[in-house]
């Protein structure tokens, strides 16, 4: 070994003399490529919060030779990412801005907190890497009708479903950050709530709070029930930037429920209940609300109801409020578990099976969801009988009759109790009282305000007459009892429909409301028919319908803007003189005229055209008071 260095050094010294520390002295390193992660302020960071928008750039320590182009690979993602070319004597490129969503998450759906970037040119092997440091998104929860943060309890806290996963949660309302929604109270049912757009309003100052406080520029959106209307408008009309990463709906009705008819007879819960009334959500939510700004949806529905007779007012299959139907009426991506509405924000099985995974989505797992044109609703409307309304006093009965006709294959009852406590006994059309049962009734009785009625039960093939339910108060019925709504959904028989000539008129534009009655047995005709319009104050008028055979029609104009709920009701007589009662339930929402003042607007145009008479009478008399004192100064 040191004969071999001798040589070396007689080698070297047979040339130049070179001082012996000048073989001892590392090689000058070139400074290889630089890959740099750049926020949308330009700055180079060596951390980021998963769904920032960034750009990546490239350097090189000398001037290209040529043009090349140059990709990026996240290590360990088969995600592409966005990439940039090198001019001919340029050192340099950057990428277009794009959201880092999913990279805090592997493919196999593990955490990676830190990330490393690779550079390429033109297809040879990687020339750089840098290592990124990346924290997840935040989740903010979005609670349903009725409802409050506290929704959220088992994914919320140091025990709950996020926190396992490393995740911060925000539920709308829990004071973690500014902003509480209004979707109805429990104790006070009569209160106004908020409209689904200014409930929507709330939810972005609230989203708003969430980035300031963790530093990220994207949020998941985990919605329940209502809660995803309100998401939607907010992804529509509200957000400014794209600061959604992905909006997951649980039990959300994309094309209402017909449950909201029972409380919203009672004027409770107004506007919330007309706002999820199909009529409306199909014809005037839907139709107006589609952008989605590359947001993808994605949906969960709950199908444990599978007997038409244990689904009291949607269809089945069901999540006892929400049909699955309903829950795919827009395009979307969805998924179905038999789970019932009110345990698909609380389930652990839920949680599991379908948000985690959602959330734990790697890079690559967002599509840019399109925005869906819009189409006319097609969904065929579920049949009612007349809807049922009135009080019980404490230690009181009341006792409503439902004809059943011919030809009812199915009829399942609901009734809303604002006290949850009446008792009901069941009087079949033979005059016997019926044991209500779980299995051969589908008998249930729901607690939470979320599924939109308090009991619910059905029959098979019942026989046509008349059947009489009585409704009793308990010893748990309040000292002031309890208001209630009743109705039966019924299969087979006949078949109503309703029509208004238009959903969004403005005010002073008459509205023109059709119906009709298809009959189980021909030749029958309507003997009356009548619209209960309930406007947006709560304030009620009935419109009786003209009767032409097996059609009614009818006007009404209305004179405020504002969300209305239209109840219209068919009457008829079967051949065999079994009664025929059918209800359509409508909405439409008044909008003001342009030009005019929300106050001129709200008066016009009767009470406009008496404003105006006042006013020219008063012009009157004082220019008449002027020529009196004009002439007794002359």
């Amino acid at each position: 070994m040191r004969l071999g260095i001798i040589a070396v050094v007689l080698t070297l010294t047979s040339g130049p003399l070179i001082h012996p520390q000048t073989l001892l002295r590392p090689p000058v390193q070139t400074p290889g490529p630089q890959i740099q992660v750049l926020n949308g302020d330009g700055a180079a960071v060596t951390g980021l919060t998963d769904g920032d928008m960034i750009r990546l750039r490239l350097e090189l320590p000398e001037p290209s030779d040529t043009q090349a182009e140059v990709t990026f690979q996240l290590e360990g993602s088969t995600s592409s990412l966005p990439g940039c070319n090198i001019g001919r004597g340029r050192t340099g490129c950057e990428t277009q801005p794009f959201n880092a969503l999913g990279w805090y998450w592997t493919e196999t759906g593990l955490p990676s907190p830190s990330r490393t970037l690779k550079a390429g040119v033109a297809g040879s092997p990687p020339i750089g890497t840098v290592s990124v440091q990346v924290t997840p998104r935040p989740v903010v929860m979005i609670h349903g009708f009725s409802s409050s943060w506290e929704a959220w309890v088992n994914y919320l806290g140091p025990s709950g479903y996020l926190e396992a996963d490393g995740l911060s949660g925000f539920a709308v309302g829990d004071g973690q950050v500014g902003g509480a929604m209004n979707t109805g109270s429990l104790t006070d049912p009569r209160q106004v709530t908020n409209s689904i757009a200014e409930n929507a309003a709330i939810l972005g100052e609230y989203i708003e709070g969430v980035k300031q406080a963790t530093g990220a520029q994207e949020v998941d959106l985990v919605a329940h029930s209502m809660g995803g209307l309100i998401a939607r408008y907010y992804i529509d009309r509200v957000m400014q930037a794209r600061d959604v990463a992905q909006l997951i709906m649980l039990g959300s009705p994309m094309a209402g429920t017909d449950c909201a008819d029972l409380p919203a007879s009672l004027g409770l819960y107004l506007p919330a209940t007309l706002e999820i009334r199909p009529s409306y959500v199909d014809n005037v939510f839907n139709v107006d609300v589609t952008r989605r700004h590359g947001v993808p949806f994605q949906a969960l529905a709950g199908v444990p109801i599978l007997e038409g007779f244990k689904a009291p007012c949607t269809g089945v299959p069901s999540d006892l409020a929400v049909s699955l139907e309903s829950v795919t009426a827009i395009p979307l991506l969805s998924r179905q578990m038999s789970v019932l509405h009110m345990n698909l924000n609380l389930s652990k099985e839920v949680y599991s099976e379908f948000v985690q995974p959602l959330l734990r989505a790697p890079a690559g797992g967002f599509p840019d969801d399109p925005d869906p044109i819009p189409g006319e609703a097609n969904n065929e409307p579920l049949q009612f009988s007349r809807l049922f309304t009135g009080h019980v006093g404490p230690g009181g009965t009341q006792e409503v009759t439902v004809p059943i006709d011919t030809g009812i294959a199915l009829a399942s009852f609901a009734l809303y109790d604002t006290s949850r406590s009446l008792a009901v006994t069941v009087r079949g059309a033979s005059g016997n009282v019926i044991e209500l049962t779980a299995e051969a009734n589908g008998l249930v009785v729901v607690q939470d305000p979320d599924a939109l009625f308090y009991l619910g039960y059905g029959f098979e093939d019942p026989r046509p007459g008349s059947w009489r339910v009585t409704l009793e108060a308990t010893s748990s019925t309040p000292v002031t009892g309890a208001d209630f709504a009743l109705a039966a959904h019924f299969v087979g028989g006949a078949t109503a429909s309703a029509r208004l000539s238009t959903f969004l008129p403005q005010i002073g534009e008459p509205v023109i409301i059709t119906a009709d009655l298809s009959p189980a047995a021909a030749g029958v005709a309507i003997s009356s028919a009548q619209a209960v319009i309930r406007g947006p104050g709560g304030a009620v008028e009935t419109v009786p319908l003209s009767v032409s055979g097996a059609q009614a029609t009818g006007a009404w104009t209305p004179s405020v803007p504002g969300l209305y709920g239209v109840d219209v009701t068919l009457s008829a007589t079967g051949s065999n003189g079994i009664a025929i009662e059918r209800t359509v339930f409508l909405a439409f929402e008044a909008q003001p005229v342009e030009g005019l003042s929300a106050w001129t607007a709200a008066l016009w145009p009767v009470e406009i055209v008496g404003l105006a008479l006042c006013v020219a009478a008063l012009a009157w008399l004082r220019q008449r008071r002027r020529r009196k004192r004009s002439s007794a100064q002359s």
